[in-house]
């Protein structure tokens, strides 16, 4: 039997060139933009786990590494030590409970190197750990915000432009994230343009990322995602996607589907949204819902109930649960958009990416299938770039 003797936590940062923060200047993932000349400081943080007999797993963050989410890891890493890394169910249901009264963000990380751990131990893939079955996956763009100050996606017609050139670049979706005013008309209209831009063959999701104000500018919207027959509405309105009572009258008024609970955290409360008539697709994602562990929870609750889900943002955790789930679509290449680059941290020493170049020629990406997550870290250039060394020793 194994037993974790180490846990690290490593925060480190990367420059990412032509980005830069709004008026604001808060980091975030939403409030990124085109900056042309501009540098932007980026924060991830890498988990390492050791134990007695050598055997060891990595994860390092994509979109869950936030200073939020950082210090959950922190305090929930000593719960780790002295334990059987393979008891992963015991250690996931322990660990929600450590997390009650907080958001769980910093769980997924550690649930996702503890598998890269025991894959690499029996030199055996998660992939083939969960049955997977997909070798490539279908992808779909996910756009930066809108913004207004002449750069990046900056009007209607630019949005319709980059939709047509992800089409032509073989992406099988586009999804629109607008601007961060929430005005419903201009919202509406970049819809129906993006529809007109790409034709009816390409799949169109609408993501307005909880900025549009009230109820009445969510169905407003919807409805123009009804004209175009988006594929999905997602996250509409500033309840910040919690509220069930709400989606459930939305759901009333409109054609397209809602995927909701994002925002809703791990199985038991997405059960409870879903079941209380909230949406008709559920969100999950390994890094935010306690992992791999988690995730694979929800889509099979779902499934059991003859419901879809979308897996959330982008990462190798992510393909290889959309590998092993039947009732699922797409891969989300999150986020992109004209002279812009995905903010995912440069530390695959292996060809991994996450990048607009990633797809073939069929919008598709490989599903990783060597040991554990079938990634290898530049663990180098997460140490030559850290900020601070979390490291909790038995």
């Amino acid at each position: 039997m194994s037993r974790i003797v180490e846990v690290s936590i490593i925060p480190f940062q990367f420059t990412v060139e032509g980005l830069g923060l709004g008026g604001h200047a808060a980091m975030g993932v939403s409030n990124v933009q085109c900056k042309p000349g501009g540098t932007l400081q980026v924060m991830r943080y890498g988990v390492e786990i050791r134990c007695d007999d050598g055997a060891a797993g990595r994860y390092v963050t994509h979109w869950v590494g936030t200073e939020g989410s950082l210090g959950q890891a922190i305090m929930l890493a000593p719960h780790l030590l002295g334990r059987d890394p393979e008891r992963r169910e015991e250690i996931y249901d322990d660990l929600k409970r450590e997390l009650r009264a907080y958001d769980h963000m910093g769980h997924g990380p550690l649930d996702i190197a503890l598998w890269d751990l025991v894959g690499r131990k029996y030199n055996m893939s998660i992939t083939t750990m969960l049955g997977g079955y997909r070798e490539r996956l279908p992808t779909y763009a996910s756009s930066h915000h809108g913004q207004d100050d002449g750069y990046g996606l900056n009007s209607i017609e630019r949005f319709a432009e980059y939709a047509l050139e992800c089409r032509e670049k073989g992406f099988v979706g586009f999804k629109i994230h607008g601007w961060h005013d929430g005005n419903r008309k201009r919202e509406a209209k970049n819809i129906l343009k993006v529809r007109e831009a790409v034709g009816r063959d390409m799949e169109i999701m609408v993501d307005p990322a909880c900025e549009l104000r009230t109820f009445a500018d969510a169905l407003y919207v919807g409805r123009a995602c009804d004209e175009a027959e988006c594929f999905w509405y997602e996250d509409p309105y500033r309840d910040g996607s919690v509220s069930a009572f709400g989606h459930k009258m939305l759901r009333e008024h409109l054609k397209t589907p809602l995927l909701i609970t994002e925002h809703v955290r791990g199985l038991e409360q997405k059960a409870g949204f879903l079941l209380s008539g909230g949406c008709d697709y559920i969100h999950l994602d390994p890094e935010y819902d306690m992992g791999i562990t988690g995730a694979m929870k929800i889509a099979h609750m779902a499934e059991a109930l003859g419901v879809d889900v979308q897996v959330h943002a982008c990462g190798p955790a992510h393909r290889i649960c959309i590998a092993a789930i039947r009732n699922t679509h797409f891969y989300e290449m999150a986020l992109i958009g004209p002279g812009m680059l995905n903010l995912v941290p440069p530390v695959y020493a292996c060809g991994y990416s996450d990048q607009l170049d990633a797809i073939d020629e069929n919008g598709t990406v490989p599903v990783p299938n060597g040991p554990g997550l079938g990634v290898t870290y530049d663990w180098d250039f997460v140490f030559k770039h850290k900020i601070a060394y979390h490291r909790f020793k038995l």
